[in-house]
């Protein structure tokens, strides 16, 4: 037996392993799963170069768990190692086997291992660990390496014959939950899961069928446990797959999901190299729940689902997988760092997806349209925070009016350039974010020729303002905002039926029945049959305070205040009014006429509504 020194900068390196250098201590099991796999496609890249004497014949890396003897094996039939390697490797702190041989043999295979202190991150959950290892290579002898979580360590001949290494984990009393089947399970189900080549837990039972028809009989029986899918999808060529295909793996990343409206493929080999799938999934109007759901991958090797370093913040809303060993991680592969390559990625993948949702738009428009529901949220947020998503989004993004037609900006533009736009040459659109509660608001203005948009997501202020500022030209307002003539501040008034004495008298019997500061009373010649008494919100006041609100910010500092507006035009006002005798009579019924203005606008609540509802009543007595 040997007994040595490893070959540290300082003896304290397995504190500072065990502390700090892997911000997660259950990435153990990846490092030493990732090695295996390492060693294995070693083996198949020498055997493919007739290094190899004998066939390479079973490749399944096991992993073995005892719980009575408190050990957890890692078990590849990979290249081994001599006594020579051995003492090179795991003597070394920081000295990667994979990278010597990735330099020797770059051409022709993907190694996973960046790190040679990827092996030492066993000294996280275990206070002894052996590694036993044989050579591919003839007149290779077993070996085996032991340390105890020090620099020192014991090297042995042993009589293993079989090719490979196992790695054996003495586990530490304070990590004995690496000791559950469960736990283990679970860390090879989320690190594991789509690394290339086989991985065996145990045995699992499964329920088959014998017989047929009457006949037919359950009978269960043990199989492997093979954890992963060594060739996922990703991997494959798109003009292999079907639809079906796509959809499936969509189920195995996510069980139980709502299926994905589409999706693209990510394959490129330069200026870097990166494959991947990215859904689109149904978003609705949430933009939070449904982050973080994209995996990054380094060669099949689970690394994080935080991607917003490599994916621009609104493409997190997508899910699926990239997976690129061109971009660089931390040695414990736990965070991103910054390079020029991640730039790169993040360049590429957001014209992806914009060329994707282009070529939906042209081929089929009318599909897209019967998505946009779900894509809206998606889109707007992309040309809110990336401008060169914006400048290509700008070709197919679609507003929707009140009826259900939807229209690119540049369509919308031209169907109502002549008729709303104002003095200023600006672009008026008229909105609502409540169909219902601004119906009459919305018929009024329809009834002038107008149009209106129909906005009722949570991103839509954000995205007005957006293009207000992108594109200079378009305004928007709410369709309650002002009266429908001046919606368009085109400076155009109607004729009053009235003389200016009696609407002076009638804008006075408003103002006495109106006893409150918030309101602003104005009388105006409309059209008769808009109605008598309208109540319009400011829009940059009601905007302001949306967008505080949004904010969460308090806004019980900043008062209400809106304009009452009455129509002289309207019967009610230039006949029934103005033909009152009595002082109490006309009080009333203006009063009664501003309620029903505020309940139109949602604003009469509590006493005061109790109070209208019983003098309707008293009315229709």
């Amino acid at each position: 037996m040997q007994k040595g020194q490893i070959s540290v900068q300082t003896e304290n390196i397995f504190p500072i392993i065990k502390q700090f250098l892997y911000s997660d201590q259950e990435i153990f099991l990846r490092e030493l799963v990732s090695n295996a796999v390492d060693a294995t496609s070693k083996l198949k890249t020498l055997a493919a170069r007739g290094e190899v004497n004998k066939e390479i014949g079973n490749t399944t890396i096991d992993i073995i768990l005892n719980e009575d003897a408190k050990t957890l094996t890692i078990r590849d039939r990979g290249i081994g190692m001599t006594e020579e390697e051995v003492k090179k490797y795991l003597n070394q702190v920081a000295f990667s086997s994979a990278q010597e041989f990735l330099e020797k043999y770059k051409d022709e295979n993907a190694i996973i291992g960046h790190f040679g202190l990827g092996f030492y991150s066993a000294f996280m959950v275990a206070d002894k660990v052996e590694v036993q290892t044989h050579s591919y290579q003839q007149d290779a002898y077993g070996v085996t390496w032991s340390c105890e979580g020090d620099p020192e360590y014991f090297i042995e001949k042993n009589e293993k014959t079989e090719r490979g290494t196992d790695i054996i984990l003495h586990i530490s009393e304070d990590s004995t939950e690496y000791l559950e089947k469960n736990r283990i399970q679970e860390l090879l189900d989320k690190y594991c899961k789509f690394l290339p080549v086989e991985i065996r837990f145990g045995t699992k039972t499964e329920t088959i069928y014998e017989g047929e028809g009457d006949d037919k009989e359950a009978k269960e029986i043990e199989v492997d446990n093979i954890v992963n899918n060594p060739n996922p999808l990703w991997r494959k060529q798109p003009s292999e797959l079907t639809d079906d295909d796509y959809r499936n793996f969509y189920n195995e990343l996510y069980p139980y999901s709502t299926p994905p409206m589409f999706w693209i493929h990510l394959n490129i080999d330069y200026p870097f190299n990166l494959t991947g799938v990215l859904y689109f999934p149904k978003l609705n109007n949430s933009l939070e729940v449904q982050k973080n759901k994209i995996q990054l991958y380094s060669n099949q090797v689970y690394v994080t689902d935080e991607v917003k370093e490599i994916v621009p913040e609104f493409l997190t809303l997508l899910h699926g997988v990239i997976d690129s060993p061109d971009i660089p991680l931390n040695v414990s592969r736990s965070y991103l760092q910054s390079d020029r390559n991640v730039k790169k990625i993040t360049g590429y993948i957001t014209k992806k997806v914009a060329d994707k949702l282009n070529d939906l738009f042209k081929k089929d428009r009318a599909e897209y349209e019967e998505k946009w529901n779900d894509l809206n949220v998606f889109v707007k947020y992309g040309m809110l925070s990336e401008d060169k998503f914006h400048e290509k989004a700008v070709n197919f993004a679609l507003l929707k009016d009140v009826d259900g037609n939807h229209y690119t900006i540049e369509e919308f533009k031209d169907k109502i350039k002549d008729n709303q736009t104002d003095k200023h040459n600006k672009i008026i659109l008229l909105y609502t974010n409540n169909t219902d509660e601004h119906d009459s608001y919305i018929k009024s203005a329809q009834n002038g020729g107008y149009e209106v948009l129909h906005f009722d997501q949570m991103i839509d202020n954000h995205f007005m303002q957006h293009i207000e500022y992108k594109l200079n030209d378009y305004t928007f307002v709410r369709v309650d905002s002002d009266t429908v003539d001046n919606l368009v501040q085109k400076d155009e008034t109607k004729e009053s039926v009235l003389s200016e004495k009696e609407q002076e008298k009638v804008l006075g019997l408003f103002k006495d029945s109106i006893a409150t500061p918030a309101a602003n009373v104005e009388i105006k010649a409309l059209s008769p049959e808009d109605q008598p008494v309208i109540i319009t919100k400011p829009e940059f006041m009601r905007r302001m305070k949306e967008m505080q609100a949004l904010q969460g910010m308090n806004m019980s500092a900043m008062p209400d205040s809106y304009n009452v507006v009455v129509n002289s035009n309207h019967p009610l006002v230039a006949e029934k009014l103005l033909k009152m005798r009595s002082e109490d009579k006309k009080s009333e019924f203006t009063s009664h006429l501003y309620n029903l203005a505020l309940l139109n606008q949602g604003m009469l609540k509590g006493a005061d509504l109790t109070k209208f509802i019983n003098k309707s009543l008293d009315f229709l007595k």
